[in-house]
């Protein structure tokens, strides 16, 4: 390898390695803002946040690597060009394209890099991810009883304690209403002090109650009128509450195994396979149920609704009539009805296997972006020759942007059936022109951007 290509990757790799982990830690950033509020206050152990968070940041991977390539190459070729090192090359005999030979080389790796990544690793994280998200978001918050308020997390109970002690276990004042048998009685048991601890497996909370009392008065029943009180006094009393429901439990992957972005390329054709047969198939049901529908219809609207045995025409009278058109109706309005059902359920369809479309083409367009974005950032910096973060996160972001917000209007298309599914690459048929655009100006020396 050349001194040449040495300093060039060093100039490149660094700003490439700092822009994906600042861009994985936005976008994770992003997502811990969006999920906080199901995470906090549950008494989560740090590897399953830790694992949590490794999952999702292996799902922004794809998206990170595009927008680095673009403001390492910017920035790489806009150094070059600020510091007179681009000039020397060329004075030296070294055109543009050999300069970008290096970096292309890289993000040619970085794209197969990317599609192994979007078709190999990304539907086991997303897997992984989903699973541990649901479980998470579905596990109740950590027991955490206040004083002076009523705590009813526990199921068919409310607990209130007057005062903690610093250690979090020693209670005062407590009073714990018991509505486990429903509105057939009411219990409530009061006790000046006690103890709060959870069993070893942290399946029950305990409660060792000391000089208390408990109330019982049945609310229905034969006694219901007399409402008979009864009141029991204890020096000590143990009550187990179940908290198992508090712990984080796994679910299966069976859960979302399914999810078409846990599938790779050859799992999505599969699954459009089996989903065109099935749309095929149901798409038979409805025409042959509506002719059926059809065909009954016209028997009780025919001038000559039926015949005797003799061939001779059998008239109803006004009354039979309108029996007959009245069920005509019903049937023309229940064909109605049913053919609207079957649309929708037909368009659910579709939606549902454009979905599928759209994360098959999307491994392919978002590892493509990165040689896109490249064949842009590069030329671009040779031509404006600035440096720094200033203008290559400046052009940086207002590149992706535009990639970005022309390829979600696509899939969006695509997603209404208003595009096929090679309308997730409308956005590389915007972004190419403007490469080549670019790369022709770097090529002939051109320059946008004149420093006066």
């Amino acid at each position: 390898m050349k001194k040449l290509d040495r300093l060039i990757l060093r100039s490149f790799l660094g700003p490439l390695l700092l822009t994906f982990v600042i861009a994985v830690f936005v976008l994770l950033m992003q997502f811990v803002w969006k999920y906080i509020d199901d995470m906090v206050g549950k008494g989560l152990d740090f590897g399953v946040i830790a694992e949590l968070l490794l999952y999702a940041s292996a799902t922004f991977v794809p998206m990170a690597l595009p927008i680095s390539v673009l403001f390492a190459s910017i920035m790489t070729m806009g150094n070059f060009g600020e510091k007179y090192e681009l000039v020397a090359m060329k004075a030296g005999g070294v055109s543009i394209s050999r300069v970008m030979r290096p970096m292309a080389i890289v993000v040619l790796l970085l794209t197969g890099v990317a599609f192994y990544f979007a078709n190999n690793v990304m539907p086991e994280a997303m897997l992984r991810y989903r699973i541990t998200l649901y479980d998470i978001t579905r596990k109740k918050p950590a027991v955490n009883i206040r004083p002076g308020e009523y705590y009813k997390e526990i199921e068919g109970y409310v607990i209130r304690i007057g005062s903690k002690s610093l250690d979090g276990q020693t209670l005062e004042d407590i009073i714990i209403y018991d509505h486990t048998n429903g509105i057939s009685e009411t219990s409530v048991t009061v006790a000046r002090s006690g103890i709060m601890q959870t069993t070893f497996d942290n399946r029950y909370l305990l409660f060792s109650l000391d000089h208390g009392y408990t109330y019982t008065e049945p609310t229905t029943g034969e006694n219901y009128n007399k409402r008979p009180l009864t009141s029991i006094s204890f020096s000590h009393q143990t009550i187990a509450f179940d908290i198992s429901s508090f712990a984080f439990s796994r679910s299966t992957e069976d859960l979302f195994k399914g999810g078409y972005q846990m599938k790779d390329v050859a799992g999505l054709d599969s699954a459009i396979h089996m989903l065109d047969s099935n749309l095929t198939n149901r798409r038979a049901t409805c025409s042959n149920d509506l002719r059926g529908a059809l065909r009954l219809w016209r028997i009780y609207t025919s001038p000559t609704p039926c015949r005797t045995s003799t061939e001779s025409t059998w008239i109803p009278d006004e009354r039979q009539t309108k029996l007959i058109m009245s069920r005509a109706q019903n049937i023309a309005d229940n064909a109605l009805k049913d053919s609207r059902n079957y649309d929708d359920i037909i368009q659910s369809d579709i939606e549902f296997i454009n979905r599928h479309e759209i994360e098959k083409q999307r491994k392919f367009t978002l590892s493509i972006a990165c040689l896109l974005l490249f064949l842009i950032g590069a030329p671009f910096g040779s031509i404006v020759r600035k440096g720094g973060l200033g203008m290559p996160l400046v052009a940086s972001v207002g590149f992706f942007v535009l990639y970005y917000v022309v390829g979600m209007i696509a899939e969006k298309a695509v997603r209404e059936s208003a595009l096929g599914p090679e309308g997730m690459w409308v956005s590389s048929l915007v972004m190419l022109p403007i490469g080549l655009l670019l790369t022709l100006h770097a090529t002939t020396d051109s320059s946008l951007l004149h420093n006066g």
